[in-house]
């Protein structure tokens, strides 16, 4: 039987401290791993139905071709999972802003950690998603101009509460269309968000994309007890666009 509480890793960051965390859950028994950005949750693993449901979403209308991915945001890894579960993907990168994310999953430090750094498909990418989707160097530095079937995103709690200011231009139409670029035609961007429907955002999407839509994902929430939810936007370039 595990410790009640562990801190696993703590590193100084320039996005602020970042810990992992374990604890045993008194309800269930189980060990849930938290991350933690200064004083603010990033993930737990006791609530990744989002997650999951952000992958699921993404990918449910693409066709039954061999899909690349681009995730952003590596965090406990199950939106990255998720997609290596789906037998279309051909390939998948994850983009990760902080090295020491990476590294709890290259040394075993989290649950998914071994499965994700162990599948020939899946490559962990040290980088600024906000900063390279709009560069030249785009999002895969082996190969700048590369598009991919669908962008999943899971990074900021939504796109007005962001974890870093310049993150806020991306949720903005030169953001969107930046983001668009790298997506095949008919490619699929997908964002997960902790706050409800935003009709702004909505806006956003529809004005750079030819369909898009949310989702209301809701889950159990055993801390609060009854029901949370979070928001999955998903949005589709137009067929023949350039």
């Amino acid at each position: 039987m595990s410790a009640r509480f562990e801190e696993i890793d703590w590193r100084p960051t320039p996005m602020g401290d970042i810990s992992l965390r374990r604890r045993r859950d008194p309800a269930s028994g189980i060990d849930v791993y938290e991350v933690k950005l200064g004083d603010e949750f990033l993930m737990s693993s006791l609530f990744t139905a989002g997650e999951i449901a952000l992958t699921r979403l993404g990918l449910a209308q693409l066709p039954d071709d061999e899909l690349d991915v681009a995730v952003g945001g590596l965090g406990l890894g199950y939106t990255a999972q998720a997609t290596l579960e789906d037998p279309r993907v051909r390939s998948l990168i994850v983009i990760e802003a902080l090295g020491e994310v990476i590294d709890w999953h290259e040394r075993g430090l989290v649950p998914l950690g071994a499965r994700l750094a162990s599948d020939s498909r899946c490559r962990l990418v040290l980088g600024d998603f906000f900063a390279v989707v709009g560069d030249s160097c785009g999002l895969d530095p082996r190969e700048p101009d590369r598009r991919f079937h669908a962008i999943l995103l899971d990074v900021d709690h939504s796109p007005r509460h962001v974890l870093h200011p310049r993150h806020a231009a991306l949720y903005r139409p030169a953001g969107m269309r930046a983001l668009a670029d790298r997506l095949h035609p008919d490619g699929v961007f997908a964002l997960w968000s902790n706050d409800p429907p935003d009709e702004q955002f909505s806006s956003v999407l529809a004005e750079v994309f030819a369909e898009s839509q949310a989702h209301v994902v809701d889950f159990d929430n055993p801390l609060q007890g009854g029901t949370a939810a979070n928001t999955i936007y998903v949005a589709r370039k137009a067929a023949g666009a350039p």
